[in-house]
């Protein structure tokens, strides 16, 4: 028997040992908190397992509470997320947007709203569709009292007598001009008489008559009144008081010119 030769050997790969779980003893701490996850008591006080690391106490996640525990006077304590934000700013909105709304609903905030308009809007000046009085003297009808020049001039007969502007469409009237007196050169203004108090009859389209009385100082030279109402349809001037009267001399107004918001 012949034998065979011996080969070389490769040394052997260790093989790492499997880790093992040291059991828990009965004993071993028996008064401690349980982990919830592997079971291993804990003496008091930790707050992780010595055996698994797992929080021994971990803390509850608050659940979403509904929309309207988030509002006072009820409970606002919610959780991260809960959109709280995005409500809040929807409801402040729609606030503002009810208290705009009933701003503008009252008379007095649509009062505001339109006289804020007419100041910072511009005006233009609109001519009547027809003028016409209660009566003249010859030779000063009324029309020329709006045909843009002051050298010549309606011419009142007496106290009382009135002066109506008639308009095509209705416009937002913001005032009024007068021009007093038979001219606008010193020497020739007291020719006649001028009116110093008049009042002023705003008729709108819906049938309402506003009324504004204008005082008129007796000098030559533009006289205005503010206004701010909308929808007008003619408007009609009543002399009440003048100056310079005497036998043979009429009440003389020069120029009246009406100016709307542009």
């Amino acid at each position: 028997m012949v034998d065979e030769p011996v080969g070389a050997v490769q040394p052997g790969v260790p093989i790492a040992a499997r880790p093992a779980v040291r059991p828990i003893a009965a004993v071993d701490e028996p008064d401690g908190t349980p982990c919830p996850k592997c079971g291993a008591s804990n003496r008091p006080g930790r707050k992780f397992c010595r055996r698994c690391a797992a929080p021994l106490n971990p803390g509850e996640q608050a659940e979403a509470l509904p929309w309207w525990r988030t509002r006072w006077p009820f409970d606002r304590k919610v959780r991260a997320g809960s959109g709280r934000l995005l409500r809040g700013s929807v409801l402040a909105l729609v606030i503002a947007g009810l208290l705009v709304a009933g701003f503008l609903l009252v008379p007095a905030g649509r009062y505001v709203v339109e006289d804020v308009r007419d100041k910072l809007g511009g005006t233009g000046e609109i001519s009547p569709a027809d003028v016409s009085a209660s009566g003249s003297v010859p030779g000063h009808a009324a029309k020329l009292a709006t045909d843009g020049v002051t050298n010549s001039y309606w011419g009142a007969p007496e106290l009382g007598a009135s002066l109506t502007a008639e308009f095509d469409k209705p416009f937002r009237l913001v005032g009024v001009t007068v021009h007093t007196g038979v001219s606008k050169e010193p020497e020739a203004f007291q020719r006649n008489g001028r009116p110093t108090k008049a009042d002023l009859f705003i008729t709108t389209e819906d049938k309402k008559v506003h009324e504004k009385s204008m005082t008129l100082t007796d000098k030559p030279g533009p006289q205005s009144i503010r206004m701010g109402i909308s929808d007008v349809v003619s408007v009609r001037l009543v002399v009440r008081e003048a100056a310079g009267q005497g036998a043979g001399r009429s009440i003389a107004l020069g120029e009246i010119e009406y100016f709307k918001r542009t």
